[in-house]
């Protein structure tokens, strides 16, 4: 699959290189979004010395290092160095003979830290006693989200403070996807964007089934022998520290459990013994925390957890507690249980798109508004999306209606009123001077609709194309 966007990292890195000064980069993002082919792409342009770490012991591992930085300093492989310090140190003398100014790229490096414990450090040291006083750019990766954000981000990581830009990898945006898999209509795009995310090695191995969705979700992850069936344990337990043991919180949020007190009940645990665990998936972009719109941060007892990641999603959702059955079934029972179950996950993430696209919709350019989230209270009504301007004086009040079949007039007419009837929201602020009133649908019909001033119809391909990578 082509190299996709990442103009903003592009950017980031390229910055770093043409700094007059040392600059240290650390960069990281979840498996198989792309971390390494970004970096491998990048380095082409700079010639630079790109290096991937593997789990060996120290030696090998230095072995393997030395081999590739041959390609700059000639000999430098034909000592055995029998720790990092003294490596580091003789790397340093060939940068200062040749003026090198790099960049040099370490991939991976939570495979190293894995073995060499102490290696935080000694690089601490190398970058204060050595590097800092050099043009040069080093640039560490990983694709280990918690060991690396605690090498950047930890105030007890001996790395804390040295880092001149911090970059994590975010997932593609879903207009990617006519590039990325010839996915044309915005409608398909949704579809697919339901089972892959914007992670780019699924894009790669779903791009061959084009607007063949549910195939490439029967052959890929639904069938126990397709190559992501297993997809998500294998991420869980490539984490380092391993994060299977956070397999069973996934399990029950998957099965309909979002409050913190029903996940405790679910696992028989505490729901004090619980957010070690919740705060850590969070951290790993699994799962994502939702408070009601207005709601203080801080509101604990209102929270919601729901999983992130749409491929987690389906996982948890459709296959986690029917691989039995999955199993036993044929193809058709299989292809029927993922029709019955698909336009449930699409609402989902037709959803989030939704939230996501909001401040950059054209319609939104006169005035400021909040970042928009749900509403809801108890029992009574939810709101798909709210949001206020800064000064107060307006509401918007959205519902993300995704219609299996056309949307017709009737249709659509309908589901305003339900909107409008709905009321709005108990807010603690004062009364509204403008309410207006969102219908996020997948296509607007070409018959003309009349509507109140007040009533705004989006579509995907709108929605689509205001999401921001």
């Amino acid at each position: 699959m082509k190299f996709l966007d990442r103009k903003q990292e592009f950017s980031l890195l390229t910055k770093a290189i043409l700094s007059k000064n040392f600059s240290f980069v650390v960069l990281w993002g979840r498996r198989r979004i792309g971390k390494s082919r970004l970096l491998i792409e990048w380095n082409h342009q700079q010639k630079g010395i790109y290096w991937v770490a593997d789990e060996s012991t120290p030696f090998v591992q230095r072995k393997y290092f030395t081999e590739a930085l041959t390609k700059k300093f000639p000999g430098i492989n034909e000592v055995d160095y029998p720790d990092w310090k003294i490596l580091f140190r003789r790397l340093t003398q060939e940068i200062k003979n040749q003026r090198w100014e790099g960049p040099l790229i370490i991939d991976e490096l939570p495979y190293l830290v894995s073995a060499s414990k102490e290696l935080p450090s000694v690089i601490q040291n190398w970058i204060d006693q050595d590097l800092k006083s050099l043009k040069f750019t080093l640039i560490i990766a990983g694709s280990s989200q918690t060991m690396m954000q605690g090498l950047a981000l930890s105030a007890n990581s001996p790395l804390y403070g040295r880092a001149t830009e911090i970059i994590k990898l975010s997932p593609l945006a879903p207009k990617y996807l006519k590039e990325g898999m010839h996915i044309n209509s915005p409608i398909d795009q949704i579809k697919a964007y339901t089972l892959w995310g914007g992670i780019p090695r699924y894009w790669e191995l779903a791009e061959n089934y084009g607007i063949e969705i549910e195939k490439s979700a029967y052959d890929l992850l639904l069938k126990p022998q397709g190559i992501l069936h297993q997809e998500p344990h294998r991420l869980l337990l490539e984490e380092k520290p391993s994060a299977i043991s956070l397999k069973p919180i996934l399990d029950v949020i998957g099965m309909g459990a979002h409050k913190t007190s029903e996940i405790a009940a679910r696992l028989s645990q505490s729901s004090t013994s619980l957010s070690k665990g919740l705060h850590r998936l969070q951290e790993l972009d699994l799962i994502k925390r939702e408070i009601p719109f207005g709601e203080s941060e801080k509101s604990g007892k209102k929270s919601l957890y729901k999983i992130n990641d749409p491929l987690f999603r389906i996982w948890f959702e459709l296959i986690s507690g029917r691989q039995g059955q999955i199993a036993e079934s044929t193809q058709p029972q299989l292809m029927k249980l993922l029709d019955s179950y698909l336009p449930h996950l699409i609402s989902k993430t037709w959803e989030d798109l939704c939230r996501k696209a909001f401040l950059h919709l054209p319609q939104l350019q006169q005035e400021s508004w909040r970042v928009p989230s749900r509403y809801w209270q108890g029992n009574g009504p939810e709101w798909d999306l709210i949001s206020t301007s800064f000064d107060t004086h307006s509401i918007i009040i959205g519902e993300c209606k995704w219609f299996t079949g056309k949307a017709t007039t009737t249709l659509i007419q309908k589901t305003i009123q339900q909107l409008i009837e709905k009321g709005i929201p108990p807010l603690s602020q004062p009364p509204f001077e403008h309410i207006y009133y969102y219908l996020f649908i997948p296509e607007i019909p070409q018959e003309k609709i009349k509507l109140a001033n007040n009533i705004v119809l989006i579509d995907a391909k709108t929605v689509i194309q205001s999401i921001e990578s």
